[in-house]
Formats: structure tokens, sequence, C-alpha cells
């Protein structure tokens, strides 16, 4: 009898131990994607952003690192969208990202599509930047207003 107690005692602790990792581990996907994004948000909206309203003068070296920043990280947030992350820490993130992963990797393409272009945009000129920052923004709000709760 005594064993089989071990044994259960063993398996709830093990059970409890499991379940804490699962958690701490989509809490990390969550805050991980999170801090991306924000991340690419202050490059967006602080630099780029900045500059296409003219609010923060156009500097071409600044404004092709700041797209360079966001090209290349770009992708990243979507290792933080793993199945099991739909729960845990706090996040905006829809259930429908798992439910439609298909729509939400096309549009993470799309995404990619516009910052690529970002960059060569951000090298030409401030009417260049402008016209792509519009692009760049549009392509990332289609896959915020169908995959994120604000």
């Amino acid at each position: 009898m005594k064993p089989v107690i071990s044994a259960l005692i063993a398996l709830a602790f093990t059970g409890a131990f499991v379940a804490t990792v699962h958690a701490q581990s989509a809490d990390r996907q969550i805050k991980y994607r999170q801090s991306v994004m924000y991340a690419q948000g202050y490059h967006f909206y602080g630099v780029l952003g900045d500059m296409a309203k003219g609010t923060r003068p156009y500097d071409k070296d600044v404004a092709v690192r700041s797209a360079k920043f966001i090209d290349t990280t770009i992708d990243m947030p979507w290792d933080g969208f793993t199945p099991g992350s739909e729960t845990g820490a706090p996040t905006k993130a829809k259930p429908d990202i798992w439910k439609d992963k298909a729509t939400f990797d096309k549009l993470g393409r799309e995404a990619k599509a516009e910052t690529t272009k970002l960059v060569s945009a951000a090298a030409v000129d401030l009417a260049a930047l402008r016209t792509q920052v519009q692009a760049t923004g549009a392509a990332c709000k289609a896959c915020h207003d169908k995959f994120r709760n604000d």
C-alpha cells in the first residue's frame, strides 16, 4: 500500500511541476513576442513614423538603421506564437491566431515584404519613406485588426 501512495504522491508532484513549467513557458513566449514587437514599435512609430509626420528631422542613416532593425526582426515574434501560448501572461492575441494559422502566417509574410521595401525607401528620401511607412503600417494593421484585441 505504501508504494502505491508514494507513487501517487510522486505523480501528483510531477503533474504540478509539468503544469507550472508549461505555464512559465507560455508566459515566456508571450513576453518574448511582446518585447520584440515593442522594440519594433519604437523604431517604426518613434523613429520612422515621426520622420514621416515631420515631427523628427529626416536622417537617412538613422532611418535606414531603424528600417533594417524592423526588417531583421519582423519574423521574430512568430517564434512566440507557439501552441499553448494563447493563454498565460496578459496578451492581446486573439485565439483566432491558432484557429486560422494559415491567414496569420500569410499576413506575416505580407508584412515582411513591406518591411523589406521600407529599408530601400528609407535610403531614398523623405517622400519615399513616407509612402512606405504608410504601406508597412497598413500591412501590420491588417494582421493586428484580425488577430489582436485592443
